[in-house]
């Protein structure tokens, strides 16, 4: 009997040892996407926010987080819920049974905690949970909050499923550091650089999308310094593809499917890496460290003079604005020191009668193969002759058209609903009328964004409208007079007025001022 019993016991002892084991090892492997459901994935089931339902569709559509916002109550529930009232009454001052009697939409009682985490960790392989705590407006509440927010997770063994914690409060951040050393941390504020939350133990930042816009320089710091990059709460698709470039390691959305769709579309999913970009996101003159300018007439007999006047290119609101005018060149613009060499081209200045700009990215980079992209909109009526194109390096010491060009973007005012994709070569050229050149329509290009770009390889030069392919031109391995694209080019933006091809049926000098509208314009090339 004895010998039976101690038998009985040294099998309990062995369930016992693997049971803990197992529920002490539980292991989530989170998703390899940047998706965070933002109060989980209501919007497109209409479900409510931060509600179990929202949850387990987050969890169903394979994000890699869910967020939800934690609230203690009076009698020291901790609940799910975002406002700090709930159906009137203030959470802080009520008791859980009072705030319980109020459902949410789909019929769920309100979430304590406990039974969100437990509906998180249940059936759930890959879908972390993101618990942002609400500061408390109780004096000395907040580390008890975090405390109690703490000490539950371990009593349930959610340490694995817990992929952050967030919030406003800076304090509570700290706090939950002391209390579990291993927990990864978020600030929400906005208010501090990467510097500050490296120092403080803090684990990355999540900032509203529009202050990272503002500081693109804490991108680069976070990453330097091993800070997680998050951001919220991008629900617009320009936004999203911004956050997916720079490669942010979460993105906070209420959208998660479009999110999804635009990491399908993005450059970022065929292997290629942003190297240089200008999203515009400042006010004034375009910045100098990324752009040059073109001055005088150049080419082609167009009929604007380029200035580098603010009124012809500038920044604000988060577009680069290249903008044409009917007008003479004024003294005050031509005698600016920063027009070099002024006085060389003072006759064409004095018989100029439209100004405008073409910028340039020539001596400060230039790129050999990759994406090149822009958004813009585009300038309209008879005369037009917007372009975004590339010249070689090599241009100045072999000439043109040995040297290459490469034209993105061409589109002329008189036909409207059209634009261009060519390369120009000693073998393919507009002087020949042999140039590679395809066109596509275009739906209201004066009025909407489109995207414009290239894919250019060393086998092959691909010209994109909005995602798709529309020119397709191949390296026929001859000679460079075919294929003088294996060098560095650099790019251009200009609007130029009149000219042998803008100005083919004329100028109309009512449409003026016209301008191009850029959104951004961005360089990727494939890692290596």
């Amino acid at each position: 009997m004895l010998k039976l019993i101690s038998k009985f016991f040294s099998i309990l002892l062995i369930v016992c040892f693997y049971s803990c084991d197992e529920n002490s090892n539980t292991k989530i492997n989170f998703a390899k996407n940047p998706v965070i459901a933002h109060r989980g994935a209501w919007k497109s089931q209409n479900l409510p926010k931060n509600s179990i339902a929202s949850l387990k569709q987050a969890i169903a559509l394979g994000c890699t987080g869910s967020e939800f916002d934690v609230r203690m109550t009076a009698d020291n529930v901790l609940i799910v819920t975002h406002d700090a009232e709930y159906h009137g009454l203030e959470v802080e001052k009520s008791t859980y049974e009072e705030l319980s009697k109020f459902k949410l939409s789909n019929g769920e009682i309100l979430p304590t905690l406990k039974a969100y985490i437990l509906a998180g960790i249940t059936n759930n392989d890959s879908t972390g949970l993101v618990c942002e705590i609400k500061p408390s407006k109780i004096k000395g509440r907040n580390a008890d909050i975090a405390d109690k927010v703490i000490s539950l997770v371990k009593e349930l063994n959610a340490d694995p499923y817990i992929l952050t914690y967030i919030s406003f409060s800076y304090d509570t951040l700290k706090k939950i550091k002391t209390l579990d050393a291993q927990a990864k941390t978020q600030y929400l504020d906005g208010s501090k650089a990467p510097e500050t939350l490296s120092l403080d133990g803090v684990s990355g930042l999540d900032y509203l999308v529009y202050k990272l816009k503002k500081h693109p320089e804490w991108i680069s710091s976070a990453k330097k310094m091993g800070l997680t990059l998050n951001a919220w709460t991008a629900n617009k698709v320009e936004n999203i593809e911004w956050l997916l470039v720079n490669n942010f390691d979460y993105i906070t959305t209420d959208e998660p499917e479009m999110v999804f769709k635009s990491i399908d579309k993005s450059p970022i999913n065929k292997g290629y890496q942003l190297v240089w970009s200008d999203e515009f996101n400042y006010e004034g003159k375009p910045d100098s460290a990324k752009w040059t300018y073109d001055y005088g007439f150049k080419a082609n007999n167009e009929k604007q003079y380029f200035t580098d006047s603010l009124k012809n290119a500038r920044v604000e609101n988060g577009y680069l604005i290249i903008e044409a005018h009917k007008e003479k060149v004024a003294n005050k613009d031509f005698k600016n020191p920063e027009i070099k060499g002024w006085q060389k081209y003072k006759s064409e200045i004095d018989s100029a009668q439209y100004t405008s700009v073409r910028l340039k990215t020539e001596g400060l980079a230039a790129w050999q193969y990759g994406r090149i992209e822009a958004r813009a909109k585009l300038p309209k009526g008879r005369g037009m002759w917007p372009a975004i194109w590339m010249l070689s390096e090599k241009r100045e010491g072999i000439g043109w058209p040995e040297s290459g060009e490469i034209d993105i973007m061409e589109h002329v005012g008189y036909d409207n609903d059209t634009i261009h994709g060519t390369i120009h070569t000693k073998a393919y050229n507009h002087m020949k009328g042999t140039q590679k050149g395809k066109t596509i329509f275009i739906d209201k290009p004066n009025d909407t964004f489109h995207m414009f770009a290239v894919e250019w390889t060393p086998e092959k030069i691909d010209f994109i409208l909005d995602g798709v392919v529309y020119n397709h031109i191949e390296n026929e391995h001859k000679t460079t007079a075919e294929w003088p694209f294996d060098n560095q080019f650099y790019l251009i933006m200009n609007v130029s007025v009149g000219g042998m091809w803008g100005g083919r049926q004329g100028i109309d000098d009512s449409i003026f001022p016209q301008k191009m509208v850029v959104d951004y314009v961005r360089v990727f090339q494939q890692k290596k």
